[in-house]
């Protein structure tokens, strides 16, 4: 699969890195007081006091913020950050009293588009800010217009490096409640399972989080599988819930397959959900032709 990431400038077209932060007709990066910033509603990546946060503080006490941040005029006064919200704090913890910005009056669409594709291919991201975040976008594309679908998540995977499927799911993720995500995020409800419970009403994904946190067990993928397909139905009780997350889950047996024996098989732009795709593909082909006999 070739490399299909996209830069910033392509995706908000832009014509390189001068129109992106230079002078443009009519406007200049501008030193703009910390004090007049405001963070994009409903920001959904954590900004962390971490190793790398230190690293960035640094940087900025040595030599200033060399990239500039995009932020637009706020109705309330001030500027919403669109891109720079990790220098903005870095700025603050070294000392200073302004960060340069590039400020122009971008719609509400553009911006969240803007926010999300300048945060998205960040390394440390949870399932929860990345859920957040594509729903975010995938909105934003919708209210610009564009036909909402399979079309509009291949081309957010497009701009993103990842397949449409992985997009898709992100979405569905994002209907988890926060309590569900946060299990998600903590690795005490895995992935997959997130995405089946996403299927259930509010109310019954309150009763699936109220048992988890109750007897402190995990969700096998049978468990959601099955929690899912009596939500659907609209068959799902407290009781049924609580009948099928306690019912006996089968042995696990675990194993661990090591990245140098099986990378080189794939594009280095595979997601490991993209590769665990490809190996349950072939392992089911594989047992379809009675190999596993």
């Amino acid at each position: 699969m070739a490399n299909t990431r996209k830069n910033l400038a392509d995706k908000i077209k832009l014509g390189g890195y001068d129109a992106l932060f230079g002078e443009t007709e009519g406007e200049q990066i501008i030193e703009v007081p910390l004090s007049s910033l405001h963070n994009f509603k409903n920001h959904p990546f954590r900004v962390l006091d971490d190793g790398k946060m230190e690293e960035t503080v640094e940087s900025i006490r040595q030599h200033g913020v060399l990239v500039p941040g995009i932020a637009r005029p706020r109705k309330g006064g001030g500027y919403e950050i669109i891109a720079g919200h990790r220098r903005k704090h870095g700025s603050e913890l070294s000392g200073k009293e302004t960060m340069p910005f590039v400020v122009r009056d971008y719609t509400d669409d553009e911006a969240t588009i803007i926010m999300v594709d300048s945060n998205i291919q960040r390394e440390d991201i949870l399932p929860s800010e990345k859920a957040k975040a594509y729903r975010m976008k995938y909105d934003a594309l919708k209210h610009q217009g564009k036909k909402a679908g399979g079309r509009t998540i291949e081309e957010m995977g497009e701009d993103a490096g990842e397949s449409a499927k992985t997009i898709q799911r992100y979405l569905w993720l994002s209907r988890l409640s926060d309590g569900l995500l946060d299990l998600v995020d903590r690795k005490k409800l895995g992935f997959m399972q997130g995405v089946d419970i996403s299927f259930l009403a509010e109310e019954a994904q309150g009763w699936v989080h109220s048992l988890i946190a109750e007897t402190g067990a995990g969700v096998s993928a049978a468990q959601s599988a099955k929690l899912k397909e009596y939500g659907k139905a609209g068959e799902l009780t407290p009781a049924m819930a609580s009948l099928i997350l306690s019912e006996e889950k089968p042995k696990e047996r675990k194993v661990t397959l090591k990245a140098d024996k099986i990378t080189r098989y794939f594009p280095d732009d595979y997601s490991n959900e993209e590769i665990e795709d490809v190996i349950i593909g072939l392992l089911e082909k594989w047992k379809g032709e009675g190999a596993a006999r």
